[in-house]
């Protein structure tokens, strides 16, 4: 797979690092899943491009991850190769009150530059613990905020067109955790541009520290997990219907619905991919079954 790959490739060996059979549960904050047959991380944008076009080429599948926050990978592992846009490809430049990224950049570095920067806009974004990129696909957002309130326009690599596109203000269809990169598998998101405001970064510090505690109140941050584990059903809030349904603590294997916050399954030691997806679909039973509301997964499953 390494010599199908690398006989495709247009950009020089250096710009990227291949790891055969790499165990997934190190690249996901659930700490699960089996090993990948190939890991990728792209150092340069020619070679995030170079790797795709290879892969297509040789026929091989292809896998686009980022920070691997939102998803569960299987116990067996991921076939053929996976494109990890990580921390070798985060750039970050600050322009005035524009901040462009490349898709690697960690959410929470990026507001934390902006505060540097004395840009208000990216508050929401300091404790999520995902990638631009994921960011992105999703359109991640927390407190009083979201990507669609601060991205002005992205780079992508169509795939299938084979060249760099550009994507401005509504053409990404933003959406509730969603965007039009969703749509389009065979877009690879490059970089993007975020539009923020002049503001104190002594204010903007306090505003950030103070979601900062809120989380550290509430959510389970000292067990591995995907974060939210449900979308929030129109009318409901998923972790009150889990708790209301008498779901907190309640345990398969190694995964369990956190006693702390019940929208949040964790992997409080040893759990695997399907102790998770077995939980998952009995809450969505039990929840179901006592309120008549279908919970849908925020976690995305590898």
């Amino acid at each position: 797979m390494i010599e199908a790959l690398k006989q495709k490739l247009d950009c020089p060996m250096e710009e990227l690092a291949l790891y055969p059979d790499e165990p997934m549960s190190s690249h996901t904050s659930f700490r699960i899943g089996g090993p990948a047959d190939l890991l990728v991380s792209p150092k340069s944008e020619r070679a995030v491009c170079s790797v795709v076009r290879a892969a297509k080429k040789a026929g091989l599948p292809l896998t686009v991850l980022g920070n691997g926050s939102n998803v569960l990978v299987r116990d067996e592992g991921i076939r053929g190769v996976v494109l990890c846009i990580g921390s070798d490809y985060a750039a970050v430049e600050v322009q005035d009150t524009c901040m462009t990224a490349q898709t690697g950049a960690l959410l929470s570095v990026l507001s934390n530059e902006a505060q540097k920067h004395s840009l208000t806009g990216m508050e929401f974004a300091g404790g999520i613990p995902g990638s631009l990129g994921g960011a992105l696909f999703m359109n991640a957002g927390a407190y009083d905020g979201q990507m669609a309130d601060v991205v002005v326009s992205s780079r992508y690599y169509d795939a299938q067109a084979d060249c760099i596109q550009t994507l401005e203000g509504a053409a990404h269809a933003f959406g509730y955790r969603s965007s039009v990169f969703k749509a389009h598998p065979e877009w690879v998101a490059l970089s993007a541009c975020m539009q923020l405001k002049p503001g104190d970064p002594a204010q903007i510090r306090a505003k950030m520290d103070d979601f900062s505690q809120r989380r550290r109140d509430k959510q389970p941050l000292n067990y591995p997990s995907a974060g939210s584990t449900f979308k929030r059903p129109t009318g409901y809030f998923a972790g009150k219907l889990i708790q209301d349904a008498g779901l907190m603590g309640y345990t398969i294997g190694g995964a369990q619905v956190s006693e702390k916050h019940a929208g949040f399954v964790i992997n409080r030691g040893g759990a695997t991919c399907a102790d998770v997806q077995a939980l998952i679909s009995h809450v969505q039973q039990e929840v179901f079954r006592q309120f008549g509301v279908q919970l849908e997964p925020e976690v995305r499953m590898l």
